[in-house]
């Protein structure tokens, strides 16, 4: 079973290959720039010595399967004859002499070239996990994790900590080679909508040491973030292992960058006679060409009789700033507007869909969504629908009255069918974060709570525990919920009696997930615990192979094994399909691993989005 699952995703990945081209150069220095830190200051700092309320702010479904349909290759059945495919394939490959050249051109000294053994830009200085994080786990055992985890996952948080977990500088197994482990790597965080995060890692590896798996992934990576320039230094090496159209067409892409327009449009010709691309895919293709030093090229894209968006498609239309229409958008995954977010060719207002979608999905942090907000409203694209919620935005962090900035708030927080809109709640974080305990309606406290816990502002929303006494209704009932879990010490009353109040106020749904994240905090005796688990039809016990799993991954202490196991007891589409067990046991190893603050916002999360 572990050899065909092996071999399924070998089969998937040698398909994906295929689609790894971009288009317009990107500033190498915008490529080499450090993570963002989605973390607000003092984040998962131990608590001060003073009385906890005064702190300031800080923060922190078993399936296997196929990655995502989005990324699909180019057709390999061409039509064209399979001895003319094979010389097409010896005319395309670089002769021993351009070889020699292209190395030259990116060969590194000694000195510089960086090892395999621990590849990854973050390390526990830069809130990275350490080294061992994967204990001595094996190699070929993460990698089928990595590659059959269904992303994006169901919670915020959990993605937040898988990121950090993927681009920590960790040690890389005895049975896996590092480029290989790289490219599991960055192909889980594309799947995640990380796009720049897997830039990072493709870029990690000199490029003398890819192996055929890295130069599919960096392909996909490179598509993603509309970055052809990326796929220059890989082109020659790539073309003596593999004959994917992507590759074979990326000797005409980096020709037309050089500024050599006869040789990318002998490249490009060739390519059209050999069928290595047809349709729009091959219209995008001449378009990438058109983009070049002293092109002259001048090609419209037609997107009539096109049934879906694949990476291909995706990633040459965005770098050469072609509007996607709305109907490929329904067919692609939420991780792709993700992509669109960063997408650096695309104004504000075409990005503005994205941006929502990957700050839902964790690739913002508040600051990078407030940070977007406020370039979109100079967009002079925007519609009056964006500046109204701009205008919001700017009210909610500087409007005269704390009721005026509640008010504003509320319009980003509340959807016209009087639910609530977490990607609004994230946006008002820091503001609500900022402001002085109050007396206000309970729904709106539980909301400012969940706000400021929805980017990791705990001590901040542990002051508000002053205001509870004083509520009633569903918000004073979630407000205590949100702040029994995800305080950094208890601030409200945590008994068996309480916990039953809430089953019954707010529900099994709710009221479960309340138990588990509890349970696996330890905010319960364990006599409590089970008792009212029992009582409400939630096992605590490890029933199933990845509960037995992450914890004993706990147990070992291999934070890095247990980041990448919360994922894959996460892969739902929406909070309402996540089992309560999953919760508990996903909590229960995060607490048990020094992972506390994460543990408690995917816990506070679960009351949040549901």
């Amino acid at each position: 079973m572990q050899r065909r699952s092996i071999l399924l995703m070998a089969g998937l990945l040698a398909s994906g290959a295929a689609l790894a081209l971009t288009v317009p150069v990107i500033d190498a220095g915008f490529a080499q720039r450090a993570p963002e830190s989605l973390l607000p200051p003092g984040f998962g700092d131990p608590p001060a010595a003073e009385p906890p309320r005064s702190n300031e702010p800080r923060a922190p479904a078993p399936a296997t399967g196929q990655p995502p349909a989005t990324i699909q290759p180019l057709p390999l059945d061409s039509g064209v004859p399979a001895d003319v495919q094979d010389n097409a394939a010896e005319e395309i490959a670089l002769s021993e002499e351009e070889l020699a050249a292209q190395a030259a051109k990116y060969d590194l000294p000694d000195t510089a070239r960086r090892s395999l053994d621990r590849v990854g830009p973050l390390t526990p200085d830069t809130r990275g996990l350490p080294a061992n994080a994967f204990g001595q786990q094996s190699g070929q055992y993460l990698a089928i994790l990595m590659k059959q985890s269904h992303a994006p996952f169901a919670s915020r948080w959990a993605s937040i900590l898988i990121r950090r977990a993927l681009l920590s500088a960790i040690d890389t197994p005895r049975d896996i080679d590092g480029a290989d482990l790289v490219a599991e790597r960055a192909w889980l965080l594309l799947r995640m909508g990380e796009a720049d995060s897997a830039r990072l890692l493709v870029q990690s590896v000199d490029p003398d040491k890819f192996t055929p798996r890295l130069y599919a992934v960096a392909m996909q990576t490179y598509l993603a973030t509309a970055d052809p320039a990326g796929l220059c230094p890989l082109s020659a090496g790539a073309l003596r292992t593999s004959d994917e159209p992507g590759w074979q067409l990326s000797k005409a892409i980096c020709a037309s960058f050089s500024g050599d327009q006869g040789s990318a449009s002998g490249a490009l010709n060739q390519a059209e006679r050999r069928g290595t691309a047809r349709g729009v895919d091959y219209r995008l293709a001449e378009k990438v060409v058109g983009a070049g030093f002293n092109a002259r090229r001048s090609v419209r894209i037609e997107w009539e009789g096109v049934d879906s968006l694949t990476a291909w498609r995706f990633g040459m239309a965005t770098a050469t700033n072609v509007p996607i229409p709305d109907t490929l958008w329904a067919t692609a995954g939420s991780h792709v507007r993700a992509w669109e977010a960063r997408a650096p060719t695309l104004s504000p207002f075409r990005r503005w869909t994205g941006a929502n979608v990957a700050a839902r999905l964790g690739v913002f942090s508040n600051a990078a969504l407030v940070g977007f907000y406020t370039e979109a409203a100079a967009d002079p694209d925007a519609t009056d629908a964006i500046k109204d919620r701009v205008e919001a935005l700017r009210n909610a962090y500087t409007g005269g009255t704390v009721d005026t900035r509640i008010g504003a708030m509320r319009k980003l927080w509340q959807t016209e069918d009087d639910g609530v809109d977490y990607v609004g709640l994230i946006a008002v974080a820091r503001a609500a974060a900022a402001l002085p305990v109050t007396s206000a309606a309970s729904e709106d406290i539980a909301h400012l709570i969940a706000a400021m816990l929805s980017a990791g502002y705990d001590r901040s929303a542990a002051r508000w525990a002053s205001a509870l006494g004083q509520l009633d209704g569903d918000g004073a009932e979630d407000s205590w919920a949100l702040l029994a879990l995800g305080a950094p010490t208890p601030v409200v009353e945590i008994s068996s009696g309480r916990v039953s109040a809430y089953l019954d106020a707010a529900g099994p749904q709710k009221g479960r997930m309340l138990l588990a994240g509890l349970a696996g905090l330890n905010r319960l005796s364990a006599g409590d615990a089970t008792t009212l688990a029992n009582d409400n039809g939630l096992s605590l016990a490890p029933r199933s192979r990845w509960a037995r799993a992450i914890g004993a991954a706990a147990q070992r202490g291999e934070t890095g094994t247990v980041a990448l196991l919360a994922g894959v007891g996460m892969q739902v589409a929406d909070w309402r399909r996540l089992p309560p067990s999953h919760l508990y046991h996903i909590v229960a190893a995060l607490h048990r691993v020094g992972l506390d603050p994460e543990a408690r916002m995917i816990a506070a999360e679960a009351i949040a989005r549901l």
